[in-house]
């Protein structure tokens, strides 16, 4: 398991610094950023503009859940995959991918 070792920072920081990124952190931003339109259209005051920015803060809700999702989904399939093709090898991606 020498190639484990040797890939292993690239594996946490894929697994502990990129995924989570992408599963909170994007559709968090997406959802901060709707709200402080709205904010600004409100304090506007003007109806047209809060209409747009309610319109806009339900889209990136709705983009938010699905990013959410999507890297849930993705993340659910390889796990399958990798318990369907593990076979109990010790030198397995998933076996590194576990490892860390």
């Amino acid at each position: 398991m020498q190639y484990c070792n040797d890939i292993g920072p690239l594996i946490n920081l894929i697994k502990h610094g990129l995924i989570p990124i992408l599963q909170l952190g994007i559709p968090l931003v997406l959802i901060v950023f709707g709200m402080l339109d709205l904010g600004k259209a409100v304090i506007a005051s003007k109806e047209d503009e809060i209409k747009k920015a309610q319109g806009m803060l339900i889209k990136r809700a709705i983009y938010a859940v699905a990013v959410f999702f999507v890297v849930l989904i993705v993340q659910l399939i390889f796990g399958i995959v990798a318990n369907s093709t593990d076979n109990g090898e010790a030198n397995s991606w998933s076996a590194c991918w576990n490892q860390f």
